[in-house]
């Protein structure tokens, strides 16, 4: 399925003119070469590092460049208003205060409180309003009515597309020799800006999308046009790209010029994190780190003569999640087990039961007893315990060990 490029508005001239006009506003992010991950995925792999971005995210590229036309062309109105979980709504507040702009971001109930105190702290009044991204930006239309102020769209806009290609720009500057852009997909306004810059100057370039398993209203679009209906319901740790509603403008510039679409789950988004951390020292929020968790789980075919560029599109994770999402990646990729055994309640048999674990190379994070209830027979206690393993593997051995000693053990992590 594809639709002739000639049909878009935005040419590789007006890109350049887009990136001109903010280029004093945004930084033009690293795009680092790592080793370890590129043995990891079996060819050379950059990250493009947008989590190191002002505000936190690509966000702040396209909100710049929509509220520097708004001005020039006298429709900025009484300010701006914006609805967005979060990195759109912090791109807003900043390019809204370096143009003295009055700023208002409308908010879901469910934004994490590190995002609105951000927001705010950028001079933006902040709205909260409905349960989803859909329910607060039906507000935020309803005020810019109201009120008079000009709605800023975080995605389905051209001046906001043309503001997010610059990103694209940079990754072709810096590796003009890439075969393969891995990009978060959401709304579809940061993949849309990135394969046009890429694709109007190497029509052979591949861009893949990366969407959550939970919430991937893309995931036929490529084969039959298709949009899927996401549940009400439906959750993901990638919160920045948990849109239900794609954008119709990046539909096209997604059917000319996107070659893949492919999905992850949380699982292997907690692990990215994890290992995003690890490598590069920086932290990447879920929706940031889905094109690096695609690579892990071997959603992309790659050649071994490939040169990937993936997008880390943002680093805006809630502090109070980060601990949580931690663990969760490293439960889910073998390196945190948490079992229950039931030992006889005398001396010595807890300390042989530690003497265990750190003979086969394990560190102990937690260790609880349980005794006196109904479910451990009395003169028994039952032992919860949280070890650091290496692997999946390193964990067999010890649940076989403990087997072996005519232990009763579960493993509590297990699925």
């Amino acid at each position: 399925m594809s639709t002739p490029s000639t049909a878009l508005p935005l040419d590789l001239a007006a890109l350049r003119r887009a990136r001109d006009e903010i280029g004093d506003a945004v930084l033009h992010t690293a795009q680092w070469t790592n080793d370890p991950l590129s043995q990891l995925v079996g060819a050379r792999l950059q990250l493009k590092l947008e989590n190191l971005q002002r505000t936190g995210s690509f966000k702040i590229r396209g909100a710049t460049l929509k509220i520097h036309r708004l001005i020039e062309a006298g429709e900025a109105g009484r300010g701006v208003i914006a609805a967005s979980a979060g990195n759109h709504a912090q791109g807003v507040a900043r390019a809204a205060g370096l143009a003295g702009l009055p700023c208002t971001v409308v908010m879901p109930r469910g934004a994490a409180l590190t995002k609105i105190d951000a927001c705010r702290g950028l001079g933006a009044r902040v709205e909260l309003e409905g349960d989803n991204l859909e329910q607060a930006a039906a507000r935020a239309e309803e005020m810019a009515r109201a009120d008079k102020l000009a709605f800023l769209h975080p995605y389905d806009d051209w001046d906001v597309i043309a503001g997010q290609a610059s990103c694209g720009l940079e990754i072709y500057d810096d590796a003009p020799d890439s075969t393969v852009a891995i990009v978060p997909l959401g709304g579809g306004g940061l993949i849309s800006g990135v394969a046009l810059a890429l694709k109007l100057q190497n029509p052979m370039i591949r861009v893949i999308g990366v969407q959550t398993e939970a919430v991937a209203p893309f995931r036929r679009f490529l084969d039959d046009g298709s949009l899927e209906e996401v549940p009400a319901s439906a959750h993901t740790i990638a919160d920045g790209i948990r849109v239900k509603r794609p954008g119709r403008l990046t539909r096209q510039v997604i059917a000319a010029h996107v070659a893949q679409i492919v999905t992850v789950d949380d699982n292997a988004i907690a692990e990215a994190m994890v290992l995003l951390l690890e490598r590069t020292r920086t932290i990447g929020e879920g929706a940031g780190v889905v094109g690096l968790a695609a690579l892990m789980q071997g959603k992309v075919a790659l050649a071994a003569d490939d040169r990937v560029v993936c997008v880390v599109s943002g680093g805006n994770v809630d502090m109070s999640l980060v601990g949580r999402s931690i663990d969760y990646g490293l439960a889910s990729s073998g390196r945190l087990m948490s079992i229950s055994v039931t030992i006889s309640d005398a001396p010595g048999h807890l300390l042989r039961l530690i003497r265990a674990v750190a003979a086969l190379g394990m560190n102990i994070r937690h260790v609880e007893h349980r005794r006196g209830e109904l479910h451990v027979p009395v003169g028994m206690t039952e032992v919860i315990l949280q070890a650091e393993t290496r692997d999946f593997d390193h964990q067999r051995e010890l649940l076989q060990h403990f087997a072996d000693q005519g232990l009763g053990v579960r493993n509590l992590l297990a699925p």
